[in-house]
Formats: structure tokens, sequence, C-alpha cells
């Protein structure tokens, strides 16, 4: 056997990156029973050989790249902060006097000299990447000012045409800053993306202040040499520090799998041929390894030395010499599993279960849930504890997501950008599940215990509110117990849900959007409670005051209608930060599903034929439209021309029928608003039962939606290459005229 090595002439194959091709020659068979079979095995081992090849000298140069741009990065902000350091060395030589607090808010103070542009003009440019803006960083000193300035002259002409696009992932992304500054002789532009409300009301300020300055001099208000002045402070470059090093944190992370790449690959390699030789008692392992070792995706060594670089930059750059923290950034350390974490959720568990069947027995032998069940209990009780089993019910199902995702080698902790030494476990969920549900139990059973003896005081009547007050103490609770990382995650997502379109829209921001839409019972009880404990009506037992005060009952109708237009809010957000029209039709959906809950409540206070017909009509357009979008747009699903008829190309369960069976299952729990119309009864139960068994099935179709949303989501990432975050650089090198 020979192996040959040869250079690629025209550079490409299949759109891979020039390099050498190996191919292995089998001289007449010789040595080999089946030559055909051995010639073919070889040929297939080639074409592997060649393709991990192709791939890892493209992947090696995309991160070679990617660090020379962050060594440019971190060189422009080492400048940038030393131009301020001189400042506060000035101001504290000369101006001592001042105190801690001026020294704390240095800035470079920036003389701005607009050209004729309209904030239309101004947005346009900023969108193709041609806003150029020209600064001439100079220190000069002032007699009166509180502080020394660099002075920086901008202006908006046809230099930043020739300037150097923005990465991929973020080439249309709104930035707080487009301006140029020259810096040791490069022009150099400062992006500082706009993900938060302060960032937006900065970036929407400064574009309606330069359109104002632009207008007033085409009026001449200002004269011709009209000046303004713009502060580029240490909050600023603070905000771009931290850019550049999740970049740097992310290039590493990179880099490592590049490295378990070439590793993995290596050991295929070996474990094939050593299964060749064993199947065809020939020795040939040792001769096409020889090869394996020589070739380039074995021999390079850029990429371990680029690792070296980018850990010697953080150290450097970010953690003052201190390795260990480096560390902590760099290699961050997997939480063990506890084997105590297991043994308690078989306990709770089974206190649980016990707790559920005893309140139930006791329950039904007082002839509570019933159509003729005490009324208080059940528009004052009832609620809280139907709110506290959907919740569970929905986190129960995440876990059992989180324990499918890991199974089937789904991504989720990078879709959901979460940080591996805090995310939560499926077992810890399951345990947050179990324990939470077994004291909810608990204390209901105790309270429907004290009532059934006769003891209707205002103090029982406060007991589920008090339990209600006690979790959410809990979810605040800043000492740094029971889980508070991922308590304070939750309440940040549910924090950027509710200012959207303010916070830039993330996998977890929308996802968790569409979990919340599915939970609106929940919502609708939390404002009844609040209302019901904050107004006092349990001290009167007065459970119909939320019901008949107008504002309050409205208040009821706008909490319904929330989840949809936090929803359709952060579809607007996304499409004005990408620009992908997707999202305006991903909007109409919403804006259909908040139709249809409105002819709904118009239909529950007018029970005419007409309503109903509208009722009918609404939800069936606004169903029609959502399934759509699950099957195609969420799942990926019924792609015409897939290999795999009516799915898509890509599957990872195997089994395809469970595909169609999860299609006809969505269809089924997708069709829940026929409630509405049918007003089914299960029995004698009490009609709030009957809500709370469709509003769990509601929470189940969503657990079930969430496993092929992240999955399709999974596989568009692997098609793509994508296993690290790409982070916006914020500084871009301008070329001159």
């Amino acid at each position: 056997m020979q192996v040959q090595k040869k250079l690629m002439i025209d550079g490409s194959i299949d759109g891979a990156v020039a390099g050498e091709v190996y191919e292995t020659g089998v001289a007449n068979g010789a040595g080999f029973v089946d030559a055909e079979a051995a010639k073919a095995f070889f040929q297939r081992l080639d074409q592997q050989l060649n393709k991990v090849n192709r791939f890892y000298e493209r992947k090696e140069g995309e991160f070679l790249e990617r660090g020379e741009s962050l060594r440019r990065q971190l060189q422009i902000l080492v400048e940038l902060k030393a131009a301020i350091t001189q400042q506060q060395q000035a101001r504290r030589g000369g101006r001592s006097s001042k105190g801690r607090a001026d020294t704390d808010d240095l800035s470079i103070s920036c003389s701005i000299q607009l050209g004729d542009q309209s904030l239309r003009g101004i947005a346009e440019q900023e969108e193709d990447g041609q806003e150029t803006v020209t600064k001439d960083v100079t220190a000069k000193s002032t007699d009166e000012g509180l502080e020394d300035q660099l002075s920086i002259s901008q202006g908006l002409g046809e230099s930043g045409r020739h300037g150097r696009p923005n990465e991929e992932a973020a080439h249309k992304l709104r930035t707080l800053s487009g301006r140029v500054v020259t810096c040791q002789g490069r022009n150099v532009r400062i992006n500082i993306p706009v993900t938060t409300p302060s960032r937006t009301v900065t970036a929407i300020r400064e574009l309606l202040f330069e359109d104002m300055l632009s207008q007033s001099k085409k009026t001449g208000t200002h004269g011709s040499d009209s000046n303004e002045k713009l502060s580029i402070n240490k909050r600023k470059l603070h905000q771009a520090e931290k850019m550049i090093r999740g970049a740097l944190v992310e290039l590493y992370k990179g880099l490592g799998y590049l490295k378990t790449y070439r590793s993995l690959n290596m050991m295929a390699f070996v474990k094939i041929l050593k299964k060749f030789d064993k199947v065809t008692d020939k020795e040939v392992q040792q001769i096409y390894l020889k090869v394996v070792e020589s070739s380039y995706f074995n021999s390079s060594d850029k990429a371990i030395r680029l690792m070296d670089d980018v850990e010697e930059l953080f150290v450097r750059h970010f953690t003052e010499g201190d390795k260990r923290k480096a560390k902590m950034y760099l290699k961050p350390n997997q939480r063990e599993e506890s084997h105590s974490t297991t043994f308690f959720i078989g306990l709770f568990t089974g206190g649980f279960l016990a707790l559920s069947i005893g309140y139930c027995i006791m329950a039904h032998i007082a002839g509570m849930y019933t159509q003729q069940s005490n009324k208080v209990y059940m528009s004052t009780s009832y609620p809280v504890l139907s709110m506290f089993s959907l919740f569970f019910l929905h986190l129960f199902l995440y876990g059992c997501n989180i324990f499918m995702w890991r199974k089937t080698r789904i991504n989720y902790t990078f879709i959901f950008e979460f940080a591996p030494t805090k995310e939560l476990k499926y077992r810890d969920v399951f345990l947050i599940c179990t324990t939470s549900m077994t004291i909810v139990v608990g204390v209901m059973f105790a309270h429907l215990t004290i009532i059934l003896k006769g003891n209707p005081s205002s103090a029982v009547q406060a007991i589920p509110g008090s339990l209600l007050l006690v979790f959410l103490s809990i979810l605040i609770c800043p000492f740094n117990i029971i889980y508070r990382s991922s308590r304070y995650q939750f309440l940040r997502v549910i924090r950027n849900i509710i200012l959207t379109p303010f916070y830039k829209v993330v996998m977890v921001d929308f996802f968790m959007a569409d979990q919340l839409c599915s939970q609106v019972p929940v919502l609708r009880s939390l404002e009844y409670l609040a209302c019901y404990y904050i107004t006092g009506s349990y001290m009167t037992q007065d459970y119909g005051y939320c019901t008949r005060v107008k504002h309050f009952r409205d208040l009821a109708y706008a909490v319904s209608f929330l989840p949809y237009y936090w929803r359709a809010m952060q579809c607007a957000r996304r499409w004005f930060d990408e620009g992908d029209i997707n999202h305006i039709v991903n909007l109409g959906k919403y804006v259909s599903a908040m139709l249809a809950a409105g002819t709904k409540v118009a239909y529950e206070n007018n029970n005419s034929a007409g309503w109903l017909s509208l009722v009918v009509i609404v939800s069936s357009i606004a169903t029609i439209y959502q399934l759509y979008w699950d099957f195609v747009k969420d799942w990926g699903l019924l792609q015409f021309n897939s290999k795999n008829t009516w799915l898509r190309n890509d599957l990872i369960l195997k089994q395809k029928y469970i595909y169609f069976l999860s299609m006809g299952l969505n269809l089924v729990l997708r069709l829940a608003w026929l409630q509405t119309v049918i007003h089914p009864n299960i029995g004698s139960l009490d009609s709030r039962v009957t809500l709370f068994f469709l509003a769990a099935l509601e929470v189940i179709r969503r657990g079930h939606w969430n496993f092929y949303r992240l999955e399709n989501e999974h596989l568009n990432n692997a098609g793509k290459f994508r296993a690290v975050k790409v982070v916006p650089l914020p500084f871009h090198e301008v070329a001159e005229d």
C-alpha cells in the first residue's frame, strides 16, 4: 500500500480552503482478499481525512483572524485608557481639593461638527455601515474647567465608506455610538450595542440631538462652525472592556473545541485502522497513521499557541496577573451533582404524594370542588393551590426537557447562554418542584383542616396569602442560598420581558415569553390574589370585591393580553435589530392571539350568537396561524423536499413516527379554546376545576413544544458550525481616503 499527497491546484474543493489532498493507492490489490472492498475502504478514509483537514484549516484560520482582531482591540483599549489616566493624573496634581467624586467621572470631551445630515439619513448610513465621523485626539489644558480635556473633532463625510464591515452576526446591530476616534494615527469606530434601556435611550437621544444640530445648521441658527460637546467617559470604555473580555472567553472556548475536535478525530482514525487490521489480518495501521499524524489537522500548532496567547492576554489585561482568577473565566469548572439531591427528590416526592392523597380525601369528604362547595374557599384559597400547581408543573416539565436535551445531546446551555457553573441540572429542577409542592400541599392541607373545624377567622384566611408571600420572598432573597444565581437569572429575564422592547432580545428572553403565553391563568390568579389581600378583602371574606370593581376587572383582562403583547414587542425589536421580515410575520401571530382573546372576553360579557360566531372565526384563524408557525418555523417540519417525508432532513429522534404523533398532539391541545364554546363540565365538579385541567393541558403542550423548538435550534446551529457565541467588538478600524 502506498499513500500519496498532492497539493490542490484550484485552491478549493466544495468551497474548502486550499490545502493538501491525500490519496491512497492499493497496487493491484496485492495482499487483500477483497481488493475492491479494500480500495473502496481507503478511498472513503481518504475522503474523511481530507474533510477533517479542510474543516480544521478553515476554522483555525477564522480563529487566528479573530485573535488578531482582539489584539488590535486590546491595543486600542489600552491607548484610550492611558489617555484618561493622563487626565486623572493631571487632575490629581491640579485639583486634589475637589475630592473623589470629580475623579470618578473622568471623560473624553468631544467637539462635534455635523454636516448636512437629517435624522433619517443618519439612521440609513448607520444601517449600511457607512456612518463616518473623524476624531482628532489631542490633550489640552483648561484654566477654568473642572477637568483636562481631549479635543476630538467629528465630521460626517465620505471617509467611513471604505471601513471594514461589522461581524456577520452583528452586521445590522444598532449601536450606542458609531463615531470614529483617531487613536495613534488610526481611525476607529466605537460601537456599543444597544442592549439595555439606558443605552437605547442614550442612542435615541444622541441621534435626535445630532439631527437637531444638523437642522439648526441648515437654518443657520448656530452658524457654519457650530460645535457641540459629547463625552466618551470611563463607563463607555468599561462597556467596551467587558465586550472584549467576553470575546476573549468565547475565542478561548472555541479554540478548546477545536483542540478536542483534533484529538477525537485522531482517536477515530486509530480505532478505524485498528479494526481494519483485525478484520483483514494485515498491518496497515502504522503505515496510514504516519500520514494522519503528519497531516495538517494533527501537526499544526497554531491553535495551541493562540490559546496560550489568549490566556496570557487575559491574565495581563483582565485579572491583574492572577492566573487562578483567569482560569475561572476561561476554564470554569462544572458543578458536580450530589447523590443527596437524588435522595431528597425521592423523599419529597413521597411526602408530596402522601399529602396530596390526604388532601384529596379530605376535600372529597367535605364536598369541596363541587358546584355546591364553599364559595369563599373556592374563590380565595383554591386559586393559590391551582397557581402553584400550574407553575411547578411547568417547572417539572422543564426539568424533563433538560433530561431529554442532555440525553439527545442538544446543546441547550449554549442556546440559552447559560453559565456552566450556575445552570440548573434536571435533578435540581426536580428537587425544587418536589420540595415546593410538598410545602404547598402541606400548608393547604393544614389550612383546609382548620376551616373544616369551623375557624374562619381572618388570620386563617391569610394563610394562603402568607404562603404566596413566603415564596415571593425566597425568590428575591439577596442571600446566597437556594440557587440564588438561578433565581436572579429568572428575575433578570422577567425584567427584560416586561421592559421589552428596550432590552435586546436573546433566545432565553423570547423562550421565556413563550412560556408566559401558556401561563395566563397563573397570571390572572396572581392578579386576583394580589387585589384580594392588598385591599384587605380577606378580613371580611368579600371575595367578589375584585371582580365587582371596574378597574380591577379591567386589570384582570389586561393581564390576559400582556404575554402576547410582550412577545409581539420582542418580535418588533428583533426585526429592528436584524431586519428579518419573518419577525414581523411572527408578530402577526401574537396579534391574532390577542384578537382571539379579546373576542372571548367580549363573548363572556355578552353571550350572543354574533359574538359566538366571531369567537369561532377569529380563534380558528389564530389557531391555523399558530399551528403553521409551530410546525414549519419553530419545529422546522413539513419540508416537502426533505429526504424524510413531511419532516426535515436532519432528525435527532430515530423513530420518525414520534414527530407525526407530536404534531397530532400539538394540534389537539391547540384546540383548548373550544371550551369557551362548549362549556364542558366533568360531573358535579366546580367549573374552576375544569378550567384548571384545561390550563394544565396547555402547560403540557408547551413543555412538549419546548423539546422540538430547541431541537430545531440546535440543528440550525450545528448546520452552521456554531458552537461559541459571536461577541460584537467595540472598535472597528476605518480606512482613510
